[in-house]
């Protein structure tokens, strides 16, 4: 019986070559875009960085004051028709869903999407702030 001495260094060697065959299919996850959520007076915004994604390929929703973004972004291959041999590909593609819980003041009917240079651009409209009103109080002057 032989003794080989364990090298870390030989599997991680392994690893990295089967990963580079190009027979080995690997399969990409799907991707989550990055947002940027703000508030003003008056409403909500939040930006969706979505690249390369088309807007007949978005979808944003409301339902029990959730909020959810989809879409997919699709391959260069599959949205180009692109043919030959690819060599490298490192962007994430495949559909994506982002959910927010809305906050109470925030207007579900007051909501605007609009799509430019890779980003979508929501914003939520706030309900007229509630200042409440002044209740005289009568004093029964009958006992």
């Amino acid at each position: 019986m032989n003794v080989v001495r364990w090298s870390p260094f030989r599997e991680f060697d392994n690893l990295f070559q089967a990963l580079e065959r190009p027979t080995a299919p690997m399969r990409r996850a799907d991707w989550l875009p990055l947002v940027d959520i703000r508030e003003t007076e008056q409403d909500y915004q939040i930006d969706v960085e979505v690249p390369a994604v088309a807007s007949e390929d978005l979808s944003v929703s409301v339902e029990d004051h959730v909020l959810t973004v989809s879409g997919e972004r699709k391959s260069f291959v599959e949205s180009d028709g692109n043919e030959g041999r690819v060599h490298r590909t490192e962007r994430r593609y495949g559909k994506f869903v982002r959910s927010f819980q809305l906050p109470k003041d925030a207007d579900t009917d007051a909501i605007s999407a609009a799509s430019r240079d890779g980003v979508l651009y929501l914003k939520i409209g706030k309900y007229a702030e509630n200042t409440g009103k002044t209740i005289e109080v009568k004093v029964d002057s009958d006992s």
